[in-house]
């Protein structure tokens, strides 16, 4: 018979794990709320747009409580995710330009 400690790591993993999805679930409100109000936008003017509301803590009623670090990498990620998904769309002739 052995005793063995209890496995911390794994409650650790699903918590990064969860901050994470969190993290992009706010990055892709953040997208498509700036893009409806805009319906048009260059990509990088989104991402500025995206980072400068992470930084000034912009999240919307409800999120303020959230506090993270906010890379173009970040948001350039969760914009190919919600292409994927169909919410965004590029203009034909100007893949530049992203449309909600």
């Amino acid at each position: 018979l052995r005793l063995l400690p209890q496995q911390t790591y794994l409650r650790a993993e699903m918590a990064d794990g969860s901050a994470l999805e969190r993290k992009r679930n706010v990055l892709c409100c953040l997208i498509t709320r700036i893009l409806k109000a805009e319906q048009q936008l260059h990509i990088d003017n989104l991402v500025f747009r995206v980072i400068d509301a992470c930084q000034k803590g912009e999240f919307g009623a409800g999120l303020q409580f959230l506090s993270f670090c906010c890379h173009s990498v970040d948001v350039l990620s969760c914009v190919l995710h919600l292409l994927n998904q169909g919410y965004l769309r590029r203009q034909e002739g100007r893949p530049q330009v992203l449309e909600y």
